[in-house]
């Protein structure tokens, strides 16, 4: 029997912001290092990682594949697109689970110093398929991200 699927997409933009009680050159290093990234970003424990990269330069892509604890698999697809040293970069990605295409985002990630730290201001807009992700999930793991960058942070001075 195959599967009927209901063809939508869903077009969504959020905002988060973050103060951080670090420079904005150690903020900097945790989203562009990939050895830093590694500590930060991704699932923790619940996620097993198959496959992992970060080529951080305009034109670089990231990935990230691998399976959520008995669970099903997830890519994450990413592209710069621009990057100004210690202000701003910008990218696209795109998520798939269980070979199923979720979304496509054009991410901007913005630090500025603020009052001895950094704010960080992540702006998403996407394109979320078929009903298979919201936009309220997205936001919601994404603000599970930049906490774990923030205790990665403290941790690290």
């Amino acid at each position: 029997m195959t599967e009927i699927i209901e063809r939508s997409q869903t077009h969504a933009t959020f905002t988060l912001e973050r103060s951080y009680p670090v420079p904005v050159t150690a903020v900097w290093h945790a989203l562009s290092d990939t050895d830093a990234r590694d500590q930060w970003f991704g699932a923790g424990e619940a996620f097993d990682v198959h496959q992992a990269s970060h080529d951080f330069r305009v034109g670089g892509h990231g990935l990230e594949e691998g399976q959520w604890r008995g669970g099903p698999t997830s890519r994450f697809v990413s592209t710069y697109t621009d990057i100004v040293d210690l202000q701003r970069m910008v990218f696209t990605y795109d998520m798939w689970v269980d070979d199923r295409h979720l979304s496509t985002s054009l991410t901007t990630i913005v630090v500025e110093p603020d009052d001895g730290g950094t704010r960080l201001t992540y702006t998403e807009q996407g394109v979320h398929f078929d009903g298979l992700d919201t936009v309220e999930g997205r936001e919601e793991g994404t603000r599970g991200l930049l906490d774990n960058l923030g205790s990665f942070l403290v941790a690290s001075r």
